[in-house]
């Protein structure tokens, strides 16, 4: 078992005035040569936008980018006519490929807007993009792990194009769950949104990360109310 530990403070960090962001991986200006992904988790910001503000249209192209609302509302607008507002509880899904732009702003004028923006590197190469988004239901979350991202269309949650499996849970005090992985030789990724956890006697907190290789499952127990988001990825060379 390898385990790379990564304890929010020691996290890439800038401050525009309208953007608030911590980087997990390299990122922007923030460069640090063993933290530039974990297998195909490329990206691993914890953005926060002031209240009207936002992110202008840009490119993008060949990356799977989901966004994870934690706090307000996100508006999102794209070049393929998507115009959506996502908010807490829900999960949105771009499949950049060929190309796409798009702008995210703050809908709100009167509060800031939080979320988690995370690129996965595909497994296919110029796809058609795509657009999509879910809303989860709270009570799925409580006390386990709840599938919000897979490789099929068909199953529960947005799918990408990559053998990657996302999973949200909220657990209460002294609660404690397995995730079993899907494949043998992927890594996962746990991020800590809040709340204590201990995973195999390391205790991480808001925002505190960690992946972990050579296992085949990874047990979670809270030490308090906590909530965690589990990302099982395929480990590329």
């Amino acid at each position: 078992m390898q385990v790379l530990l990564h304890k929010a403070d020691t996290r890439g960090h800038a401050n525009y005035g309208w953007l608030d962001t911590h980087h997990t991986f390299s990122f922007g200006n923030y460069y640090h040569p063993e933290r530039v992904h974990f297998g195909a988790l490329r990206v691993l910001n914890d953005d926060v936008v002031a209240p009207g503000r936002g992110f202008g249209r840009h490119p993008h192209d060949n990356m799977e980018i989901i966004s994870i609302p934690l706090e307000g509302d996100l508006e999102h607008r794209d070049s393929m006519g998507n115009r959506s507002v996502i908010r807490t509880g829900d999960i949105q899904v771009m499949s950049a490929g060929t190309g796409i732009s798009h702008s995210e702003s703050n809908k709100n004028n009167n509060r800031p807007v939080k979320f988690l923006q995370i690129w996965i590197i595909p497994n296919q190469k110029d796809v058609n993009p795509r657009y999509d988004q879910i809303t989860m239901d709270p009570g799925n979350l409580k006390n386990q792990l709840h599938q919000i991202v897979s490789p099929y269309p068909a199953t529960q949650g947005v799918w990408i194009h990559q053998d990657a499996w996302f999973y949200r849970g909220d657990l209460d005090s002294g609660q404690s769950i397995t995730h079993r992985l899907h494949s043998p030789g992927n890594g996962v990724y746990l991020f800590v949104l809040e709340g204590s956890l201990t995973i195999f006697d390391y205790e991480l907190s808001d925002r505190d990360g960690v992946g972990i290789t050579g296992i085949d499952g990874v047990r979670l127990s809270a030490n308090s109310p906590a909530q965690v988001l589990v990302m099982e990825v395929p480990m590329l060379n």
